[in-house]
């Protein structure tokens, strides 16, 4: 496997812009500093004392003050110097504030375009499949006697993908008759109106996590994702939706918890009526509107009963739906819906490009550039000082395999534990409260999320 790209995090592009910001609080600081001794200095030339002994030896007087104007006002004085980091903290705000805008500004322009094509689906699509099947006739009797062939397509290319999900609000804004749906995160809502998403329940299941890996103190990252990858492997698809809470003591008595988050296990369509399991594609549709789920309700409420306090860390764990809900829970942090102190969240193939979280809570995202799931938010995951994105190449050449946690995100999740990158170092150095290093003790519990109409 080649090396990973990192991005964003301690040693991403964002964390330049944060140094930048940082100088330029110095220089204002120095600035200040140097004017107000200057000030100071500016005084002695009027004290009382200083004057009399002018009368007493007007030649040494005269050196003194020649010499306190050249050190306060001549080329490269205090005031000068006062005046020159005054003006470079300036500029140093100016070029963060433009390098992020810039950042900014090209992600919108890029929405931009993807929507305008969506518009323009409608006429453009049908003569690009013509032109295609004119040039190219073989690719449809090679689709037929190779289905498969059709997934190693779209995996070795995902840009694909964001460029359809990309389009589809504009597409869906001209057949609603325009201006209804202007962005994906529009388009999600109007979808996520045909699923009912329901009052959350919970209850507990004895007996369930009797599994090592349920019950290891995690030491590492890829003790992480050993939890996560035995989670998402116990809930088979259409099977009920089941977390698991571990609640850590260290040494000293702290307690920390980590919540492992499984996937999306029901691929139900709306005209499927009421579905009771939170793990359906209702929640994916919410979540991507920018909603609060049930299910995002059901695991504060697995919390609570698994002993966390508000101010209690927690780390949330997910792999595809489970990082989505997992980072729109970090961004309701502290409110009713999710009131407990969210420090951490790892996504393993979740579109969560989407969704901010507090600058405090530290995001590690793994993602498998031949998996097609986490471009179905058409947004790359912003450079943030506290956002690490970590994206590797594993081809299997399905979409399970590149998406599943066996196969593809726990090898590369137990991979970063031998990083040097300052970005996964900061990650892991920062994550000591879920990672203890000396004796902890781990109770694992399991819950069962369903809902109510």
């Amino acid at each position: 496997m080649a090396e990973p790209e990192i991005t964003g995090g301690a040693g991403g592009v964002s964390a330049d812009y944060a140094d930048l910001a940082m100088l330029a609080r110095g220089s204002d600081d120095l600035a200040r500093t140097l004017g107000r001794i200057s000030v100071d200095c500016h005084a002695v030339a009027a004290d009382p004392d200083v004057l009399a002994s002018a009368v007493l030896s007007p030649v040494t007087a005269a050196r003194f003050e020649a010499a306190l104007v050249e050190v306060l006002d001549g080329p490269g004085g205090l005031s000068g110097q006062a005046a020159e980091f005054g003006v470079r903290a300036v500029g140093l705000r100016a070029a963060a504030a433009s390098y992020e805008a810039t950042d900014a500004a090209g992600a919108a322009l890029i929405d931009a375009v993807r929507w305008s094509a969506g518009a323009m689906a409608p006429v453009t699509l049908p003569a690009g499949i013509a032109g295609l099947l004119i040039t190219d006739p073989g690719i449809v009797t090679g689709l037929i006697d190779d289905p498969g062939s059709f997934q190693r397509i779209i995996t070795d290319h995902p840009g694909i993908v964001d460029a359809v999900v990309g389009g589809a609000p504009g597409l869906l804004g001209v057949l609603t008759g325009g201006g209804v749906v202007t962005d994906v995160k529009g388009g999600a809502d109007l979808v996520a109106g045909l699923y009912p998403d329901g009052t959350p329940t919970v209850t507990e299941i004895d007996g369930v996590a009797d599994d090592a890996r349920a019950r290891t103190v995690p030491r590492n990252v890829g003790d992480i994702f050993e939890g996560l990858d035995y989670r998402n492997s116990t809930v088979s698809e259409g099977q009920p939706d089941r977390i698991d809470v571990k609640r850590i003591v260290g040494p000293d008595g702290t307690k920390s918890f980590i919540v492992n988050l499984p996937g999306t296990k029901d691929w139900n369509l709306p005209t499927d009526g009421f579905n009771r399991e939170l793990n359906d594609l209702g929640t994916n549709v919410h979540v991507l509107g920018g909603d609060v789920t049930a299910r995002e309700r059901a695991i504060a409420m697995a919390l609570h009963q698994a002993g966390a306090g508000s101010a209690d860390p927690v780390m949330l764990v997910g792999h595809s739906q489970g990082g989505m809900v997992a980072m729109q829970a970090a961004h309701d942090r502290g409110t009713a819906d999710f009131d407990f102190n969210v420090t951490h969240v790892v996504t393993a193939g979740s579109p969560v490009g989407r969704i901010a979280v507090p600058d405090d809570v530290q995001v590690l995202s793994l993602e498998n550039k031949h998996d097609i799931v986490p471009h179905l938010d058409a947004a790359d995951n912003p450079d943030r000082p506290n956002r690490t994105t970590v994206t590797f190449g594993d081809q299997h050449g399905t979409f399970e395999g590149n998406h599943g946690t066996t196969e593809s995100y726990l090898p590369a999740g137990q991979d970063l534990d031998a990083s040097s990158h300052p970005s996964v170092v900061g990650f892991r150095d920062s994550a000591s409260a879920f990672l203890p290093s000396g004796d902890a003790t781990v109770t694992s519990r399991v819950f069962e999320l369903s809902r109510e109409p």
